[in-house]
Parts: structure tokens; C-alpha cells; sequence
């Protein structure tokens, strides 16, 4: 089967910041959205929150605001996670959000409201669903520890799950206008447990659901997790060390990371990451040719958590300044001082500083190269100078190293988070 792997990468790349949204029933327990599988809880335990979910102060138009203030230039938002439930009206299912006492489709509002706001549209869909009853009880499910349930299960058919995946695929492509981002969560084949198997690309038939999309939406990109490979590589909750790299160049890719290693709404998690390590985090994905998906858990009654919004306007206020050195942005081929980071749009290379240094930096490579350098939060000069190899008895205090450019830089540090020098390139 010849599949379509190839969808517009050209926006992605230019826009390198984005927001996750995972949000559901699990927002109720407030205790990780993978809270029925850690707690083994039955459809009937779980049913609790489905008859008790009711958002009521739910304002997409507050979450897309805080978004765009943060920088961000496309969201991903769970439309269905693990648990099964369905933020959107699908005629396939009763486990959505219009049954519940909410009363009302959520994700099209949602759509809306980020649209108006200029963000670029992402739909999150798990290939997972611990809700339907045709979903074959494996390591993971809730009722993994119930030995009779289980055989009682035994009949279960992922065939007749599968087209009720497609159809769901079918219907978010379909129903919502432009789709730019498809992300699909996950695959598990290489799992054994003896009396189960984990699932992959057979079960949920890759091949097909990929030329599916592409029949759809050509366009869409689609993550890699069908194990089938994809536009974009995700890892989750680490940085690497170097970016992705095929024999036809660097591969696009985004860091999925947490504020506080929670994806859904966590109340007793206060394993909060610093709007700092946030900021450093961006720019280090950015400096490996990457983008960074940011997520937020917003709670049950529909708002975004205090600390969440606290971060996203530190990065927001950072962003104004600093945009410029991440948005079309990528990697450089100059190698940056320690505890710095490069990234690079054409002629203009920005140093981002980690951690301040007394009074010097020293770029390798780019004697006779610079045309002028500047701080980017506020445009003010940075005086540089350099060892001329034709030259070796010019007077210069710091000894230089061949071919390397030093910054002068003041004692104390800009005060903004990251400091970033601006260098442009000569022609």
C-alpha cells in the first residue's frame, strides 16, 4: 500500500511554540489523566465523573488570549484521551460532553475562539480507549487485576473498534474546517504480559487511517506514533541532546513537555517547573531545529490553573522581546560558548545566554564575520573585537583564540530572563 507521508511542514517550522491542552473527565479527580488505569477504576467508578461534569466556567476565548499573550502560535487539544470521552458531539458515541450536565459540544467553541485568535488548529486523538466496550483489556486497561472480568471480555473485537476510530478520525477532519495538526497517542506493540499483547500499527490499522487523512486533509500533518512514522517526531517529557537529523537533512520535531509532569489537571502536584526552565526549554528545541508543545490542564469548572497563567504571561512577557530569535528560527552551524544556545533566521545569529559570564564571551568561528551585535530586548550595542591572524602583535588584554570573536559584555545582567545578543552576519 503506497501511503501519502507528507504534510506542510513549512508553517510548523516557522512558528516553533504551541500550546497542549489535555482536558476531561479527568479533571474532576484532579489527580493525572491517567487516573483510572493507576487506580483500576471500573466503567461504573469512573461514571461518577461523567454525571458530574459541568464546566461552567469554561471561556475558550480566555484560554486562546492567554495563548497568543504567551507566544503561542498553534494549539493541540485533546479531543479524546485514554478514558474514551469526547469533548465534541460524535454521533458514533454517548460517552461525550453534550450527555454530561455540561449540555454542550466543547470543542467546536474551542476551535473558534483560537481561530479568532490567530493560532493554528491541532486535534489530539488517543488510538487508546478504556471506555469502549470493544477494546481488548490489555496491560494498561483499568481492569487488567480482575482475572474474571477479564475472561468474561474475552470476546472483545479490536476490528470493530478500529472502525470506530477511523470513523472518529473521519469525523474531526470533517467537521471542524482546516486541520493542521493531527497528533495520535499511542502505540505499544513491543508490550507483553503473557495473557495480553500490547498494541500498534495492525490493530489500528495505520496504513489505512494514514491514507485516510491524507484523502481528507493532504496537508495535515500527523505525528509519529501510529509506528508507521509520521511528519513530526514527539518526544515526550525529556529534551534531547541533538535534534533529528535523516540523510535528506534535519527532521521536524517538537518537545512535548508539562508544567509540572501532569498533563491533565493534578491539584496535589506542585512539581512545578520555573517560567526560566520553560523559557530555556523553548530555546533550546528551537537551537536543535525543533518547536516546543507547552501543555496547560485546565481544571474541571473550565479555567486554566492560577500557577499555569502565572508562567504563561513570564514567557509571554520574555516572548515580546525575544520573539524574533525564535519564530523562523532554527539551529545554527556555529558551535555557542557553554551554557549558551544558538538559533538562526539567514544572516542574523541570536546568542542566548544561560548563565551570565564576567565580562566576556568568546564565539569560535566568527572573526570576520559579524557586522554588529546588539542585545535584542532593548537594541543597545554590544562592543566586540577580535585577533587578527595577519596581525599577531595587536594589542589585546584577553588573549583570543584564532578565528574566535569576543562580546564585551557589562558586569550585571539585563534584566530579563534569558538575555539574548543579536548578531548579524556580513553579506
Amino acid at each position: 500500500m503506497t501511503i501519502n507521508m507528507h504534510g506542510d511542514l513549512d508553517w510548523f517550522t516557522k512558528a516553533r511554540f504551541g500550546m497542549f491542552i489535555t482536558w476531561g473527565l479527568y479533571a474532576l479527580p484532579a489527580r493525572h489523566e491517567w487516573v483510572k488505569k493507576r487506580e483500576c477504576l471500573s466503567d461504573a467508578a469512573y461514571d461518577r465523573y461523567f454525571e458530574h461534569f459541568d464546566p461552567d466556567l469554561y471561556d475558550p476565548q480566555v484560554w486562546a488570549a492567554e495563548a497568543k499573550n504567551a507566544g503561542m502560535q498553534y494549539y493541540v487539544a485533546t479531543t479524546k484521551h485514554h478514558e474514551g470521552f469526547c469533548l465534541w458531539d460524535s454521533p458514533l458515541t454517548d460517552y461525550k460532553a453534550t450527555n454530561t450536565p455540561a449540555r454542550r459540544d466543547l470543542l467546536t467553541p474551542m476551535v473558534s475562539a483560537f481561530r479568532e485568535a490567530g493560532l493554528r488548529t491541532g486535534f489530539y486523538y488517543s488510538l487508546i480507549d478504556w471506555h469502549h466496550p470493544e477494546f481488548p483489556i490489555d496491560g494498561y486497561h483499568p481492569m487488567r487485576n480482575d482475572e474474571a472480568y477479564r475472561r468474561s471480555q474475552q470476546h472483545r473485537n479490536i476490528r470493530t473498534y478500529t472502525d470506530y476510530l477511523h470513523g472518529q478520525v473521519r469525523e474531526l477532519l470533517t467537521r471542524f474546517g482546516t486541520i493542521d495538526i493531527l497528533w495520535l497517542d499511542f502505540s505499544y506493540s513491543f508490550e507483553d504480559w503473557g495473557w495480553a499483547k500490547g498494541k500498534g500499527k495492525q490493530d489500528w490499522q495505520a496504513e489505512e487511517l494514514m491514507n485516510l487523512i491524507r484523502s481528507i486533509q493532504p496537508h495535515v500533518l500527523v505525528n509519529d506514533r501510529m509506528e508507521i512514522g509520521g511528519d513530526i517526531i514527539t518526544p515526550e517529557q525529556y529534551q534531547p541532546r541533538y535534534g533529528f537529523e535523516f540523510n535528506d537533512g534535519p527532521q521536524a520535531w517538537e518537545a512535548c513537555q508539562t508544567m509540572n509532569g501532569s498533563w491533565g489537571y493534578d491539584r496535589d502536584n506542585l512539581d512545578w517547573k520555573p517560567a526560566e526552565m520553560l523559557i530555556k526549554i523553548l530555546i533550546d528545541s528551537v537551537s536543535k531545529n525543533g518547536n516546543l508543545l507547552l501543555n496547560v490542564g485546565p481544571n474541571a469548572r473550565g479555567e486554566l490553573p492560577g500557577r499555569t497563567i502565572d508562567r504563561l504571561r513570564e514567557i509571554g512577557c520574555w516572548m515580546r522581546l525575544h520573539s524574533r530569535a525564535i519564530y523562523n528560527c532554527g539551529g545554527s552551524a556555529y558551535t555557542p560558548p557553554p551554557d549558551c544556545r544558538y538559533t538562526q533566521n539567514g544572516r542574523r545569529i541570536f546568542l542566548h545566554i544561560f548563565s551570565w559570564p564576567m565580562r566576556h564571551l568568546h564565539l569560535d568561528g566568527l572573526a570576520g564575520q559579524v557586522e554588529y551585535a546588539q542585545f535584542l530586548h532593548d537594541g543597545s550595542e554590544v562592543k566586540y573585537f577580535e585577533k587578527d591572524p595577519n596581525h599577531p602583535s595587536l594589542p589585546i588584554t584577553v588573549p583570543v583564540a584564532p578565528g574566535a570573536l569576543v562580546l564585551e559584555l557589562p558586569i550585571q545582567k539585563p534584566d530579563v530572563c534569558v538575555p539574548v545578543i543579536e548578531i548579524f552576519l556580513k553579506d
